[in-house]
């Protein structure tokens, strides 16, 4: 992973910021896309390079197509090539399907999916130009597989990351690039404590949620060499929180 360079979507906060410090620690130059938290992407970007790589951030709504082409242009003026990318950046907006909107549903569809699609695109088409085996990683969710209320547009949305990483990684193994995708489930990141997602803890198989740091470690493991002859695959990491049916849910009672 030495001077490798690593593209992290979403990384000012949350499981990307996570993602973003286990990679710099590992040994990647990075790149901190960020939206509207400059200052926390800057922070970011400091304690990594506290470690003794490089990091940039860089601005871009990754629901807007014309920011992300522009993204990737200010990433070649500084790095030469791109070894990995992390798909990191959502919106996870909770709406009962008959209160969705349609601006609801473009924003989260725009960025989910349609922004991951062609963030992947882009970094695929410069791996393969330079003749660079590289990896893109996709995060999705564990609710491509299982099913929540309030999420008709973010469930699908990430299926289709799901299935997209199976259809590309076919394709893009013909040039040696390879795709896989990770599944996490809850994730604290901060939530109120009065959060009505505190309610699930208790009903995770494990008891409790998964913090950034272990879901980053996961796309460390991915993107390491003890992983590569993995493609097209989800790793699940949701403290087996879809394992239990409604019929066996008092398996996980405390």
């Amino acid at each position: 992973m030495k001077n490798q360079v690593a593209v992290i979507t979403g990384a000012a906060k949350g499981i990307g910021r996570a993602v973003a410090l286990e990679l710099a620690h590992q040994g990647y130059h990075i790149v901190v896309n960020y939206h509207n938290r400059k200052e926390a992407a800057l922070e970011v970007c400091r304690l990594a390079e506290e470690m003794g790589v490089h990091a940039m951030a860089v601005h871009a709504d990754m629901g807007n197509l014309d920011d992300i082409r522009h993204m990737y242009e200010q990433i070649d003026s500084v790095f030469p090539q791109i070894h990995l990318l992390v798909n990191n950046a959502g919106i996870s907006d909770e709406v009962y399907f008959l209160d969705a909107t349609p601006q609801q549903f473009e924003n989260m569809t725009n960025v989910d999916w349609r922004g991951l699609y062609f963030s992947a695109q882009h970094a695929a088409k410069r791996m393969i130009n330079q003749h660079i085996k590289g990896l893109i990683i996709n995060v999705t969710s564990n609710q491509a597989i299982a099913n929540w209320p309030r999420s008709t547009i973010y469930g699908p949305t990430k299926a289709a990351v799901s299935k997209f990483t199976q259809n590309a990684a076919m394709e893009l193994s013909l040039h040696g690039v390879r795709m896989v995708a990770i599944a996490p489930g809850y994730t604290d990141i901060g939530w109120a404590a009065d959060s009505h997602l505190r309610k699930s803890e208790k009903l995770i198989p494990l008891g409790r949620f998964a913090q950034p740091e272990e879901i980053a470690k996961g796309i460390a493991f991915l993107a390491s060499d003890d992983a590569s002859y993995m493609t097209g695959c989800t790793l699940t990491m949701d403290g087996g929180a879809t394992l239990p049916v409604v019929a066996a849910n008092d398996f996980t009672d405390r």
